[in-house]
């Protein structure tokens, strides 16, 4: 088992990194050529800049039993698909119960943007992300992991 994180556009970084530390169980971030991370903990993957490179190499190196962390709606989809877990940096737990939902939303979203309407943008990051993405987060690697 690792933990992958979508790394281009992903707050909590440290916070994956602390708890995954906690469980031993090893982090990939991946982020594009166009972006410079640093980590003592994790493996960084950079891979070429391209339309959704970042999203297609994670959805291809996903194994059954891994962790994602990403943001994006179809990557999560598609790591499911592999029994993988999914789960946003704002901590949601994206599973089988609530995924076609919300590819769904997207959907609609992106059809009234193209038409020329407007959605609502992303709200800012607060405090209770932080802690809902650690709980969360934890609370997968100690399913995972077969923890108490």
């Amino acid at each position: 088992m690792r933990v992958l994180i979508d790394a281009d556009a992903c707050p909590g970084r440290d916070i994956i990194e602390k708890a995954a530390r906690q469980y031993g169980v090893p982090v990939i971030m991946y982020c594009d050529t166009n972006h410079i991370l640093r980590s003592a903990y994790s493996e960084i993957k950079y891979i070429e800049s391209g339309f959704q490179s970042v999203d297609i190499a994670i959805a291809n190196d996903s194994r059954s039993g891994d962790i994602v962390v990403t943001q994006d709606y179809g990557v999560a989809a598609m790591v499911l698909g592999k029994k993988a877990y999914a789960i946003s940096p704002r901590g949601y737990i994206y599973d089988d119960s609530n995924i076609d939902r919300l590819l769904f939303e997207r959907h609609i979203s992106a059809k009234v943007r193209k038409g020329g309407g407007r959605t609502s943008g992303h709200k800012k990051r607060n405090a209770e992300d932080d802690e809902r993405l650690e709980r969360n987060l934890k609370k997968i690697l100690n399913e995972a992991t077969g923890g108490d």
